[in-house]
């Protein structure tokens, strides 16, 4: 052996030697196994190269699919790619901007998809070629992609499906709209940013007296959409005002004071502006009360022709400041305090979300709802860690219908006549574990395969993807579409700021991969997934350590190998009694505990602890007189070499590479021709 492990070398060699033998694939895996085991890779976005929580996924799935491999199971780990609507839309709208100075709109949009076609095909194969790096042991050969005609039958096959159950319906109500993406928004595709800004209390004067009433305002930009001033009907101070008529400021317009028990006494004055349209609290007053809806705010973000005159084409900025103004100088603003709360942004581009009445395709949530709670609550599907259930189970029993429709060009297109509109992405991503084995059809995969045992995932998705996966595979194939779901902890950046691609805020693997290797940098990541961790803010650290770690793996072997002094060992003639012998038993059973509860730092810190100090520190020296003693140098070897390769198993899911490479140039009796295809230690 090398004096040390030279990965920038050795790890493509030893992947395309795993790729030649076939063995990712389970079709031509070796031997008699009769059970399956099957893992849907979570879709990776096609908006650009992956980040280091991408890795520290595809390394927790990895594991379990080696293990899974080794212990005789006929493993699929299916990978495929996400189309991503809005999100890849707004990356291509981005660089189209920056590179050629134009818009979607001035390339049309059978040119404007030929872009994006271009762009999915560069990053699939840069997304792979960092699957590969890291090590994943996928089959290729299956990839899937959700736009691919397959794909794109069984998305149309469901739309259908559940239009033709009258779960599919259309209506005007209020939605999220996005001015800069310019289309609607579902509640789980926001993100909330806190921003500094003011209360307005503005004097609303009553119709039949000369007092007023006072009411306090984050929003005064909106006040021509205000269709009722609203009290608490329990509030003491404005009782004898409820029902009485109001002028709305900077108008002709007079309107309602009633009372709705969701007004807070304790916010501002305790009396609320009402304005339907453009806020889902107020909607809900609006609904309950039949004030209707007055639309004041265009798709754009501006002002429309329902406001006043001068008013009437502003920006939302423009018009609080002459607003303000206004009210100011008609004596009409009582003060102003400064005020912090958290306001809704698209998730995909930063933009400040409107809330709008349009007119959106809906599916309806109560039957599917109890669909997916079911399962959960039943202990069908467990979830890793198990507190997750209580918020799954939360958002479930509160669930709104599902707005499906979004006005971008790049999607599945709503499969009706007539519609421009395509879906919201999630809707195809819900068909992703049967729907990548060939549902609709009833194909081979889909009964080898279905349903999957395992997913791993991130917690921000598991209302939009995992819960949906749940009731859409109930409904398209009476089973659920996996027993196991794992949450990972999400990797933050340095800065403690959620990594992504499309913010420019992700670490690269690849980097670190350079640097350390890959075995150092899976290593470094599942030491870290503690399961009360919830995040990790990113640091090297880890990754170092993962790399001596390698190196000491490395040299051990190294001075093992030498040893025997090229004679073929029999590791089965190893000193059964002996307590490291014992010691790796019990290694053994506490590495298959620890996997079986998904606890991949236990087992990384069990192997790593054993190892460097039972192994090495101790047996390791002791065994150095032992081997130079006739009598007992046999045993001793067959010892040393036992307990090596029962440890380069347990590592091999971890640190694939090294391991491997250890176990090629092991000389050892009855030896498989790669340790990828071993027994796994029971």
């Amino acid at each position: 052996m090398d004096k040390r492990f030279d990965f920038k070398e050795a790890e493509p060699r030893i992947y395309k030697k795993w790729e030649q033998s076939e063995y990712f694939n389970p079709d031509k895996l070796p031997g008699s196994r009769p059970n399956s085991f099957t893992v849907a890779m979570p879709p990776p976005n096609i908006t650009g190269s992956l980040h280091v929580g991408h890795a520290l996924n595809a390394s927790v799935q990895d594991v379990l699919i080696r293990q899974k491999r080794m212990q005789g199971y006929r493993t699929l780990w299916l990978p495929g790619f996400d189309h991503a609507g809005i999100a890849t839309q707004n990356v291509i709208e981005k660089k189209l901007l920056k590179e050629k100075k134009t818009t979607r709109f001035d390339l049309g949009r059978e040119q404007f998809l030929d872009e994006i076609w271009k762009w999915k095909d560069q990053y699939q194969s840069v997304i792979i070629g960092q699957l590969k790096k890291i090590g994943a042991s996928c089959d290729w050969s299956r990839t899937r992609f959700t736009l691919d005609e397959n794909y794109s039958e069984a998305v149309r096959k469901s739309f259908q499906h559940y239009h033709q159950r009258g779960w599919i319906y259309r209506k005007k109500r209020i939605i999220n709209w996005c001015p800069r993406c310019g289309t609607a928004l579902s509640d789980l595709e926001l993100e909330y940013q806190e921003e500094k800004t003011k209360l307005w209390y503005i004097r609303y004067p009553l119709v039949d007296s000369g007092e007023s009433i006072v009411i306090a305002t984050t929003r005064p930009e909106t006040i021509f959409g205000d269709l009722a001033v609203a009290v608490n009907p329990k509030d003491k101070r404005y009782k004898n005002l409820i029902g009485q008529r109001v002028r709305l400021p900077l108008t002709d317009n007079l309107i309602m004071i009633i009372a709705d028990s969701a007004i807070d006494p304790e916010f501002g004055t305790g009396a609320l502006k009402v304005t339907p349209a453009h806020d889902p609290i107020d909607a809900e007053i609006g609904e309950r009360n039949q004030l209707g809806l007055k639309t004041v705010i265009t798709e754009e973000g501006l002002l429309n022709n329902q406001v006043p005159e001068p008013y009437q084409g502003m920006n939302l900025d423009q018009a609080r400041k002459k607003i303000v103004n206004d009210l100011e100088s008609q004596g009409l603003l009582v003060k102003t305090e400064d005020y912090e709360h958290s306001i809704p942004v698209c998730e995909r581009c930063q933009t400040k979300v409107e809330v709008l009445p349009s007119e959106q395709w809906f599916l309806r949530m109560d039957q599917l709802a109890k669909m997916a709670a079911e399962p959960v609550r039943s202990g069908q599907i467990k979830f890793y860690p198990a507190r997750w259930e209580k918020v799954y189970l939360n958002w479930l029993d509160n669930i709104k219908d599902w707005c499906l429709s979004r006005q971008i060009w790049w999607g599945h297109p709503i499969p009706l006549e007539g519609e421009t509109d395509v879906l919201d992405t999630w809707f195809s991503s819900a068909l992703w574990p049967f729907a990548i084995l060939g549902w609709p059809k009833e194909t081979s995969d889909l009964d080898k395969f279905y349903p999957t045992d395992f997913l791993s995932t991130a917690t921000e998705i598991m209302n939009l993807w995992v819960a949906r996966m749940i009731f859409s595979s109930l409904e398209f194939t009476g089973k659920i579409p996996f027993s196991k779901v794992y949450f990972h902890p999400t990797v933050l950046n340095k800065e403690g700021r959620r990594m992504s691609k499309s913010l420019g805020t992700g670490i690269d693997p690849l980097e670190l991969i350079e640097k350390y290797g890959a075995d150092a940098t899976r290593f470094g990541l599942l030491w870290q997934t503690g399961s009360n961790r919830q995040d990790i803010r990113f640091s090297e650290e880890d990754i170092i350590m993962g790399q001596k770690f390698a190196t000491k793996i490395w040299n051990a072997s190294r001075f093992i190998i030498s040893r025997a002094e090229d004679k073929i060992i029999d590791p089965s003639l190893a000193k059964h009694q002996d307590p490291i012998m014992k010691k790796a038993q019990a290694l053994v059973s506490q590495v298959n505990r620890s996997l079986d509860q998904y606890r991949f730092d236990q087992a990384a810190e069990s192997v790593y602890h054993f190892f460097w100090h039972d192994f090495c520190d101790h047996y390791l020296e002791e065994s150095k007189e032992l081997i130079n003693d006739p009598e007992t140098k046999e045993a001793t070897l067959a010892t040393l070499f036992s307990v090596l390769l029962t440890t380069l198993k347990l590592l091999h899911p971890f640190m694939p590479f090294v391991t491997e490479e250890i176990y090629q140039k092991l000389p050892l009796k009855d030896k498989k021709d790669l340790l990828i295809i071993e027994d796994w230690p029971r």
